[in-house]
């Protein structure tokens, strides 16, 4: 049975998403979305360091994520000019998120990583493209078939429809017969966040 955490498929996926990506990321097979995925991802070391140099509590919730959105990152905001439910809401924030003045608060946290690619494995494509489908808010997607469809064409169009890139196994190599379509998401939301705090709890 050919998984993506047999050793040899994985180098062969990385090996066909070298084209498409950046030559420092890292990537990691995990569970995420009731799937699981060969995440290729790059850390963001200044962020990183920051948070294990303070001491940095976990952000996973996800009203937290929504009140330092409402901040900006490394300015001062003066409690005074906050709603009181903002100003319970930014002193109830976990340690390492922010600096906190007695009249201002500084917003320090921000996305630890950066998803570039999440491939899911798949014996069908219709499968492929459901579970590759979760990430749609997250990440550019592509499906690792582990065997050729009988309507290959029919599988392209409908991956190419959604912007799911194609990967097939055959014996010990991978081939990219789709390139997944970049990802442009059209706003930045705490769910988003949240998704890449869970993935790095997971790679740190």
């Amino acid at each position: 049975m050919v998984t993506l955490a047999n050793s040899v498929i994985d180098g062969s996926v990385r090996a066909a998403t070298a084209p498409l990506l950046k030559p420092d990321g890292l990537a990691k097979v995990m569970p995420a979305l009731g799937t699981e995925a060969l995440f290729f991802y790059r850390m963001d070391t200044a962020e990183h360091e920051r948070r294990a140099a303070v001491g940095a509590a976990r952000l996973d919730r996800m009203h937290v994520l929504e009140t330092l959105m409402s901040l900006p990152v490394g300015l001062p905001v003066p409690l005074a000019a906050l709603a009181q439910r903002e100003r319970r809401a930014v002193r109830l924030l976990p340690a390492g998120a922010t600096d906190r003045e007695q009249r201002s608060v500084t917003r320090r946290a921000v996305r630890p990583l950066h998803v570039d690619l999440a491939v899911v494995r798949a014996t069908g494509w219709k499968r492929g493209l459901e579970e590759a489908g979760r990430f749609a808010p997250y990440c550019r997607r592509a499906m690792l078939l582990t065997r050729r469809p009988a309507r290959m064409s029919e599988a392209l169009v409908e991956a190419d429809f959604y912007g799911i890139g194609v990967f097939l196994a055959s014996d010990d190599e991978v081939e990219m017969v789709l390139e997944p379509r970049d990802y442009r998401p059209l706003r930045h939301t705490a769910a988003a966040w949240s998704f890449v705090e869970e993935l790095y709890q997971r790679v740190r």
